[in-house]
C-alpha cells in the first residue's frame, strides 16, 4: 500500500462497513488502553515525535504524514506527532512548544548517525520546555532493509534470478551522505545487510558530502562487469537529493522508504528502545 492510496486520507471516503469497524475497533482500543485492571486510569506514555528533516518538495510532506497515520494505527493511544528540523511546518521546536513540559521520544526519520542526529535534534529540544530523549536513527536495521527490498521488487528487480543474471547485476545504495564517519558506517552496514539479502553486491553512493557519488559508483561496478545496476533509494521521502540520484539509475531505480509498513515497525521499534535506556534529557544530550 503506497501512502497515496492510504486508507484513513481525509480523500477517501468510509465506504465499506468493515473500514468503519476497523476505525471503530481502534478508537476503543484507544480508550481502553488508557484504564488499568483496577479502572484507574493510566499515566499517558510519553509522546513520539517523528523528526524529519524537512524538503521544498511537497511530497515529503505527505509522505512523512502518510507514515505518521501508519505509526497511529499500529499503536492506539500513543500520541504522535511530526516536528521538521527546517524546510516545513511543524518545525521541532514548535511542536515541542505545544507539548510543554512533558515527556517525548524523538525519532528522527533518519537513515544513519551524523549531525542532525547528535547535535541539531538535541539542541532544537533543548530550546524547549520538554523533556526529550532522542532515539537513535532508523538504520541501519533489517527493517529497513525489508523496506529497501520490496521497493526495488516493485521498480522491477526479479527476486529469482539465474546464476548469470546474478553475475551481471548489482545495486548502489544512494545516500544522502555525511562528512560524520559514523553516518558511512552506518550507510556500508545497510548496504552489507541488503546485499546479504539480494545475493548480490550493494555499494553504497552518496549525494553530496561523501564520496563516491552515484554516477562513480555505477562505473566501479561497469568495470567490474556489473552492468544490470539498480540504484536503491535510502531516502524517507521523496526530495531533491532522491530525484538526482534516481536519474542517474542506468536500469531501474526504487521509490523513497516512505510509509511502508516495516518502516512505521521501525519507528515504533526506536520509540520502545529508547524508552528501554536510561532517559536523557534533551539539554544533557546538547551539552554533552
Amino acid at each position: 500500500m503506497t501512502a497515496s492510496h492510504h486508507p484513513h486520507d481525509e480523500s477517501t471516503p468510509l465506504d465499506s462497513t468493515a473500514h468503519l469497524m476497523n476505525r471503530i475497533s481502534s478508537q476503543l482500543a484507544s480508550q481502553l488502553s488508557a484504564v488499568s485492571l483496577n479502572g484507574s486510569r493510566r499515566p499517558a506514555p510519553p509522546a513520539l515525535v517523528l523528526v524529519a528533516h524537512g524538503s521544498r518538495d511537497p511530497r515529503a510532506l505527505s509522505t512523512v504524514r502518510a507514515l505518521m497515520e501508519r505509526v497511529r494505527e499500529l499503536r492506539p493511544g500513543l500520541p504522535v506527532h511530526l516536528g521538521h528540523i527546517e524546510l516545513n511546518e511543524p518545525r521541532l521546536t514548535d511542536t515541542l512548544t505545544a507539548l510543554g513540559p512533558t515527556d517525548a521520544v524523538l525519532v528522527p526519520l533518519l537513515l544513519a548517525r551524523g549531525y542532525h542526529v547528535k547535535r541539531d535534534i538535541p539542541e532544537l529540544a533543548a530550546e524547549t520546555q520538554a523533556r526529550a530523549r532522542v532515539a537513535p536513527p532508523l538504520g541501519p536495521h533489517p527493517l529497513l532493509v525489508e523496506t529497501l527490498y520490496d521497493r526495488l521488487v516493485e521498480a522491477g528487480w526479479r527476486a529469482r534470478t539465474d546464476e548469470q543474471s546474478r553475475r551481471g547485476s548489482a545495486v548502489v545504495l544512494a545516500a544522502a551522505g555525511s562528512r560524520d564517519p559514523d553516518s558511512k558506517l552506518d550507510t556500508n552496514h545497510t548496504a552489507q545487510l541488503l546485499a546479504d539479502r539480494l545475493g548480490v553486491p550493494v555499494v553504497p553512493a552518496y549525494a553530496s558530502a561523501a564520496t563516491p557519488t552515484v554516477a562513480a559508483a555505477i562505473r566501479a561496478l561497469a568495470a567490474r562487469g556489473r552492468h544490470r545496476v539498480a540504484v536503491a533509494s535510502c531516502f524517507t521521502a521523496p526530495g531533491r537529493f532522491a530525484t538526482q540520484c534516481a536519474e542517474q539509475a542506468p536500469w531501474i531505480a526504487s521509490a523513497p522508504l516512505g510509509a511502508h509498513p516495516a518502516m512505521a515497525r521501525l519507528v515504533l521499534h526506536r520509540y520502545d528502545q529508547a524508552l528501554a535506556t536510561t532517559e536523557i534529557t534533551a539539554p544533557e544530550l546538547a551539552s554533552a
